[in-house]
C-alpha cells in the first residue's frame, strides 16, 4: 500500500543468519499520526524486523528510511526521533527506578523532565524501587516510560501490553490515542487481535518472513464478510444455491463464508425452510487463523 511522504519507510528488508531465514522480504510505509497493528504468529518475523530496524541486529539487505532519510545505525539524530520498547525488558538491576530514569534523561539536550513526572505518574511506579525487585508489570511500566519520555516522533512497540493488568491496559491505550493525536507515528507489534481492532489504523499481517496482507482496519470492517450456519432439511439444494464456501457441515447444519448482502441472502433463503439461522461477523481474529492455517 503506497503511501506519499511516509515518516517510516521499510523497502525489501532481509535478514538471513547463515543460511537460515529470519525475514525474506518486508516493506512497510507508516504516515504521521498512523498507528500499524504488525501481526503474525511466533516465529514469523516481527521481532526480527523490529531488531533489524532499530540496527540491534544487521539487516542482510534492504532499505529503512525515516522522513526520507535513510537511517543509519551511527545516526543519533534520528535514533534520538524513535521511542524503543522491546518484548523484554533488560535493565541495570543495581539500579533503582529514580537512577534509571535520571540516566536516561541525561542523554538528551532538551528538557524531559516534566513528561517523565507525568509518565511516572499516571503509569503509578514508584522511582525509589530498585529495578531487581520490579514485578513483571513495573518493569513493563518502566519501559514504556523509557519509551515515550523523550516525546520521540516514532514509536516503535514489541509486545507492549504485556504484563500489564486490565487496568493499566486501558491506560495505556488510552496514552497511545493521545500520542496518535500529537502527530505520533506508531508500529505496535502485538499477537493480542483483540488490540488491533481498539487502536490501530492499519494491520500488516507477517508470514515466513513476508508481509502477507496491508489493509485499513476501517476497511476490513466495511468489506468483512460473514459466517453464516444454517440448519434445515434442504441442505443440499441450499449449498446449490448460495455458492458459499462451507467450513463445516454436520447433519442437517451447515455453516458457509458468507460475502452476499443481507437482501440478496434473505431473498435466496425465502425458497427454502430453514429451521435455524445464525449469522457472525468474521472477526480479525478469524482472519488472522484463516491466514496462517
Amino acid at each position: 500500500m503506497k503511501r506519499e511522504n511516509p515518516v517510516l519507510e521499510v523497502k525489501h528488508l532481509k535478514k538471513y543468519y547463515g543460511k537460515i531465514r529470519g525475514i525474506e522480504d518486508v516493506s512497510i510505509q507508516l504516515n504521521k499520526g498512523e498507528i500499524f497493528g504488525f501481526i503474525g504468529p511466533n516465529g514469523s518475523g516481527k521481532s526480527t524486523t523490529i531488531r533489524t530496524i532499530m540496527h540491534l541486529i544487521n539487516k542482510t539487505s534492504g532499505t529503512i528510511k525515516i522522513d526520507g532519510k535513510e537511517f543509519d545505525k551511527d545516526d543519533i539524530v534520528l535514533k534520538e526521533e524513535i521511542g524503543y520498547l522491546p518484548s523484554e525488558i533488560f535493565l541495570y538491576e543495581d539500579l533503582t527506578v529514580k537512577e534509571m530514569l535520571d540516566f536516561h534523561e541525561s542523554f538528551y539536550k532538551r528538557d524531559i523532565h516534566a513528561r517523565r513526572k507525568e509518565l511516572v505518574q499516571l503509569l503509578k511506579l514508584d522511582e525509589a524501587k530498585k529495578i531487581e525487585d520490579l514485578s513483571l508489570g513495573n518493569a513493563k511500566k518502566l519501559g514504556i516510560i523509557l519509551a515515550f519520555m523523550h516525546e520521540p516522533k516514532i514509536l516503535i512497540l514489541d509486545e507492549p501490553t504485556s504484563g500489564l493488568d486490565p487496568i493499566m491496559q486501558q491506560v495505556f491505550y488510552q496514552l497511545l490515542l493521545e500520542e496518535k493525536k500529537k502527530g505520533t507515528t506508531i508500529l505496535y507489534s502485538t499477537h493480542i487481535l483483540s488490540e488491533v481492532s481498539k487502536i490501530c489504523d492499519r494491520i500488516g499481517m507477517i508470514k515466513e518472513g513476508r508481509i502477507i496482507k496491508e489493509e485499513r482496519i476501517e476497511d476490513m470492517e466495511k468489506n468483512s464478510l460473514t459466517y453464516l450456519t444454517i440448519d434445515s432439511e434442504e441442505i443440499e439444494k441450499i449449498k446449490k444455491t448460495l455458492n458459499l464456501k462451507v467450513i463445516m457441515e454436520q447433519g442437517t447444519t451447515i455453516k458457509f463464508v458468507n460475502h452476499l448482502k443481507p437482501n440478496e441472502m434473505m431473498n435466496l433463503l425465502s425458497l427454502f425452510k430453514i429451521n435455524k439461522l445464525l449469522v457472525e461477523e468474521v472477526t480479525i481474529e478469524d482472519l488472522f487463523l484463516e491466514y496462517y492455517k
